[in-house]
């Protein structure tokens, strides 16, 4: 746990796709304990006619670089842990050049048995 799923627009290119998941991967495991050796991202770039976005929601006005970062991971942080996170993405990413604006964050809690992590096995099986 986590895998990460981070839609971006075509125009984006693959180092820098690279770089926003250097950013995310980082901000989880400073802040809400990801292990650093548990990475798994999944980038998909899509063309405008991929992508079917409003241009506001909730009074954030969004550009056509909109990207949308969805985190599964095991159940049990903090209001103030995922609110810190947010921030610290947002934060992350402007200084790669991305507006905050445009960092939409989904985080997907599961509870710990739904996960093998190969060999068919559950490794966080319940004791």
């Amino acid at each position: 746990m986590p895998l990460v799923r981070i839609d971006l627009p075509q125009s984006v290119d693959a180092r820098m796709a690279s770089r926003i998941g250097e950013a995310i991967h980082k901000a989880m495991t400073e802040l809400i304990n990801v292990p650093r050796d548990d990475k798994f991202q999944i980038f998909a770039r899509q063309s405008p006619e991929e992508r079917n976005l409003t241009s506001e929601y909730l009074s954030v006005r969004y550009s056509d670089n909109l990207m949308l970062i969805q985190i599964t991971l095991n159940q049990g942080r903090t209001v103030e842990l995922k609110k810190a996170f947010y921030r610290r993405v947002a934060s992350d990413l402007s200084e790669l050049g991305v507006r905050p604006q445009d960092v939409f964050i989904n985080l997907v809690e599961v509870a710990k048995e739904n996960w093998s992590f190969g060999n068919g096995e559950m490794q966080y099986a319940p004791q």
